[in-house]
């Protein structure tokens, strides 16, 4: 196991040479495609956050709301592009690649903006995994809660304790984190991304029946007047929003992760510029149609969850079925975003102790019907300890939500933009106060 790790993560590895087994860093050929490699994206990026985006265009009215949510994917497509020119360090066929965010980083940029970098991806990839751990209970309790009201009429409050769901979602990860690494994670991925479509269509469905109800298009051009809120709360809210907005587009956190599994040729850096096409057409489709619909249905008054808006009656097992939904694909978006976390703890281990069987030993398990499983008591320790304080965390703190969300809003420009184009201009060599130098450098302190 030392010796795979060291291959697949160290950016020292000398190539040597494909074959029809090993690519040319002598890691076992990748298998991924445009296709998984759009299912690992849909899934980091379309969240459950879709379902506030009505609330952001709420804020922002039907001017700014849907011009902003169109710019930030031009923004998020232009700098993906960038990030993953950086996957190889010189030629993009052939140069050296860089298995992580930081390995590119360290390869084009160096010095302290090394740690900086591992600092900023690192501690949002763990608030990440905090934040679905409290998102997927406050779902699992919606389903419960509506049964309860359904059964009840609505007299019975139905309220409960979300501990049991979050130790229950935890148990779920403690089994799905011995997934040895990203690359065998694609069927999860696929079966996350097609939950996605299913709650954000499910909240699409009731949005148009709403304002099919309502007889009429809610909202205004500007937003939320002054006066239903104060001219402070109006600015805070807007500036919130932009927030919302920008970090439901951010997945470049984990883009070079994603490249990684990608099979050539044609060259990684080709498929993932395709697959950051189809990922950010698709989302941004279903992020217009879900914030506008939503606002369209409920005006100023617009949720902060869509489905939420809907009370727990009309109708419940479709709202049953969303939630559902979004639990399932929280159970693949966790794995997608702590994979890289796994993997960097990992090297590190086996760098510290490269001589030790605890770390290094992999006891292969037979299945019927299947490839060996690799059971590696190091990763089955570890990686349960980290889903149990992630848990515990989750029922210590669960307002973290909002801690997670400054910790997106605060992660968003160095991770997807600065680091991107710094790197971009270091590899491409363009000269210090070119036209194309100067273009790069407004272009990443306008969207500052």
């Amino acid at each position: 196991m030392v010796q795979n790790q060291q291959e697949a993560f160290s950016v020292d590895m000398p190539r040597t040479g494909g074959s029809k087994c090993f690519d040319d860093d002598g890691r076992i050929k990748r298998t991924g495609s445009v296709w998984t490699a759009s299912a690992h994206i849909i899934t980091a990026v379309i969240g459950s956050g879709v379902l506030s985006l009505a609330w952001a265009t709420a804020q922002l009215g039907w001017l700014a709301g849907p011009v902003v949510m169109l710019l930030f994917s031009i923004v998020t497509y232009f700098t993906s592009t960038l990030l993953a020119a950086c996957y190889r360090s010189g030629d993009p066929i052939s140069g050296k690649r860089n298995y992580t965010y930081m390995d590119a980083v360290r390869s084009n940029l160096g010095g302290v903006k090394v740690k900086l970098c591992g600092i900023v991806q690192y501690l949002n990839l763990f608030g990440v995994a905090i934040g679905y751990t409290i998102a997927s209970a406050i779902s699992m309790m919606a389903i419960k809660r509506s049964n309860c009201f359904h059964k009840s009429g609505g007299k019975d409050p139905c309220h409960m304790n979300s501990n049991p769901y979050m130790i229950a979602f935890g148990l779920v990860q403690i089994i799905f984190s011995q997934i040895p690494d990203f690359d065998q994670l694609w069927w999860l991925s696929i079966l996350a991304a097609v939950m996605s479509f299913t709650y954000s269509s499910a909240g699409l469905a009731l949005g148009i029946a709403q304002v099919v109800a309502n007889g009429k298009v809610k909202g205004s051009l500007t937003g939320i007047s002054i006066g239903a809120v104060t001219e402070t709360q109006k600015i805070w809210r807007s500036f919130q929003a932009l927030g919302d907005i920008a970090f439901a587009y951010s997945y470049s956190i984990i883009l070079i992760e994603i490249q990684d599994t990608v099979k050539s040729p044609p060259s990684e850096e080709k498929t993932m510029k395709k697959a950051t096409l189809v990922s950010v057409g698709v989302t941004t489709m279903f992020y217009m149609l879900c914030g506008c619909m939503g606002y369209a249905a409920f005006g100023d008054m617009s949720p902060g969850n869509l489905l939420t808006g809907f009370g727990f009656y009309n109708p419940y097992w479709l709202l049953d079925i969303a939630n559902a939904a979004i639990v399932v694909h929280l159970v693949g978006a966790y794995q997608v975003y702590c994979q890289p976390l796994f993997a960097f703890i990992e090297r590190q281990a086996s760098t510290r102790f490269p001589d030790s069987d605890f770390i290094a030993k992999d006891i292969k398990i037979p299945i019927p019907g299947f490839k060996p499983f690799r059971l590696n008591f190091f990763r089955l320790i570890w990686r349960t300890v980290f889903v149990i304080i992630t848990t515990l965390i989750s029922m210590l703190l669960p307002f973290f939500n909002d801690v997670v969300g400054l910790l997106g809003a605060l992660g968003f420009w160095p991770l997807t933009v600065y680091f991107p184009v710094e790197m971009y201009i270091e590899q491409k060599k363009i000269p210090r106060w070119s036209t194309q130098w100067f273009v790069f450098k407004s272009s990443a302190q306008l969207v500052w």
